[in-house]
């Protein structure tokens, strides 16, 4: 489920959004859908960034909900540029909520979302190699 003393990345979030009610399925609680939506949003323009354009999903790897989102939550979504192919970019992404009136953050959720970077034709195109840390 994941440690209390767990902190989320240092980097600023990708996302940042408030649990609405509007965001609930029919028993209240928060749709799992709408948080994978913000998780691809987050990689999404992790993507384009890094193609220098358009980029769509392709697959998403790994996703299991450790702890519920509540409404009136601050969710902050994470997204890191992990591995990068000819065409394709995995993406590592953390969605981490926070209750309006706490210090404290937990972590939700976590998968790796893979892109493909296309052309106006819709057909893939290269992406530049991803950059060496120094």
């Amino acid at each position: 489920m994941g440690s209390p003393d767990e902190q989320p990345p240092a980097q600023s979030p990708a996302v940042r959004v408030i649990a609405m009610p509007a965001d609930t399925n029919p028993h209240g609680d928060i749709f799992g859908g709408w948080l994978m939506s913000l998780m691809d949003a987050a990689a999404g323009s992790v993507a384009a960034r890094h193609s220098h354009g358009r980029a769509v999903t392709i697959s998403v790897e790994g996703m299991s909900f450790l702890r519920p989102v509540i409404v009136g939550d601050e969710v902050s979504v994470f997204a890191t540029l992990k591995s990068v192919g000819r065409t394709s970019m995995k993406i590592d992404v953390e969605a981490w909520r926070r209750a309006r009136h706490d210090d404290r953050s937990y972590r939700v959720t976590r998968a790796t979302f893979t892109f493909v970077a296309i052309g106006e034709d819709r057909q893939p195109r290269s992406v530049p190699p991803l950059a060496v840390q120094a």
